[in-house]
């Protein structure tokens, strides 16, 4: 072999081992990728009901934006399906998540589970989380996941300022402690509404011993025209409070328009009611989209919990700023000092010696927390309901429909 045709072949030789070291740093940097470390092209989807105009999404969105700018993430890398109604659409829009390069997808409805939970078994690398939802701690999926709230102690807070504000009307001679009748627009008679609205009567029935309460359902999550309708129906048969569990303006701007004291969820509506709005009771999802997305981008997507549940004491849970021109005197006060009661864990909402069924004290109540649409589980125990207990699921399951004080319209 001479010199020459050696010294060419030692050349290819060399430049083949300078690509073979490259290709192997791009596959270790793949591997690390893989293996657990931040990578730069992490995607998030959200799923939306509705879009902006509904408080209950809006209020979504508000979180999903303040987790994007806590961690940095750019309008790139959130990505927004908003007006997915509850059916296949759903899952296609979970499917066109995927194929915008999305590692993390989270859908805000309950009627969303079952679409979620499909996607999530056709995309096992691809984590999927989801509100309200009651299947992810029975069929412990590794990539799907379930969310919520103990909102019912938001709702309880929010009573407190509902009943102050009852007190005042009747030492003002406005009404009679027998008025003091509170209506409730609610969406429909699912567990969760149940819940949230029977936890905000005995917040007010807890400074007001003589309220009780009427409830009018639309049967929709958000139509601002059936909320209005319901709100005006319920102040017509001598309702003097309006507080809901709908998504829309259509009950608050009732209420400014007759004069009549409101208390809403989801966003402040003082903006809709400078002269009747007292407060609002709300989830706040930040902690938990900073949680999954935290999880998800640095690899570890299993270690977010099957079922996930937030308080006061993780910012989960909040009321809106107080409209002190239409709420009682005090009720600051006394909301702190509720507030700081759920925090220490000496105050229960759903105490079994402070409401009655038909007139009896209930002892044991076997909830539907597996969401098969049968009581299976126990959940009264040292003397209150259990409501949303960590070691059961985080959506709520009180429906018990009605607790004495509590009708129907």
């Amino acid at each position: 072999m001479s010199k020459k045709i050696y010294a060419l072949l030692l050349a290819a030789v060399m430049v083949l081992s300078v690509f073979a070291f490259a290709g192997c740093n791009e596959t270790t940097e793949n591997s690390s990728e893989a293996g657990g470390e931040e990578t730069n092209d992490f995607k998030v989807g959200f799923i939306f009901l509705h879009d902006e105009n509904s408080t209950y999404d809006k209020n979504f969105m508000d979180a999903a934006r303040e987790a994007q700018t806590a961690l940095g993430l750019t309008d790139e890398q959130v990505i927004f399906k908003v007006n997915i109604p509850e059916s296949s659409a759903c899952y296609d829009a979970a499917c066109e998540l995927v194929d915008e390069g999305c590692d993390l997808i989270f859908a805000d409805s309950f009627g969303h589970e079952a679409f979620i939970f499909q996607a999530a078994q056709e995309f096992p690398e691809v984590q999927f989380c989801h509100a309200t939802g009651t299947s992810a701690h029975v069929k412990k999926l590794a990539n799907f996941h379930n969310a919520f709230a103990s909102i019912y102690e938001g709702r309880y807070v929010a009573g407190i300022a509902a009943g102050m504000k009852l007190n005042e009307m009747i030492a003002a001679g406005k009404i009679t402690a027998e008025q003091a009748v509170i209506g409730y627009v609610g969406a429909f008679d699912y567990a969760e509404v149940v819940s949230g609205m029977t936890s905000f009567f005995l917040g007010a029935r807890s400074v007001c011993e003589s309220a009780t309460m009427k409830v009018k359902y639309t049967n929709s999550w958000f139509d601002i025209a059936l909320e209005r309708e319901a709100a005006l129906a319920l102040i017509d048969s001598g309702c003097v409070l309006i507080s809901q569990h709908a998504d829309s303006e259509g009950a608050p701007k009732a209420c400014e328009e007759r004069k009549i004291p409101n208390v809403a969820y989801n966003i402040s509506t003082i903006s809709m009611g400078p002269t009747t709005a007292i407060i609002s009771s709300k989830i706040d999802w930040t902690p938990y989209f900073k949680l999954i997305i935290e999880k998800t981008k640095s690899g570890k997507g299993n270690e977010i919990p099957f079922d996930w549940c937030g308080g006061f004491n993780e910012g989960s849970v909040k009321v809106t700023e107080l409209n002190t021109a239409v709420a009682a005197e005090g009720t600051q006060a006394a909301l702190d000092k509720a507030i700081a009661d759920f925090k220490a864990g000496t105050l229960k909402v759903f105490d079994t010696s402070k409401f009655t069924v038909n007139g009896e004290t209930l002892t044991e109540y076997l909830a539907d927390v597996d969401g098969d649409f049968t009581g299976e589980t126990n959940v009264i125990h040292d003397g209150f309901f259990d409501e949303s207990a960590k070691d059961q699921r985080s959506a709520p399951y009180f429906d018990i429909k009605y607790i004495d004080g509590i009708s129907a319209l």
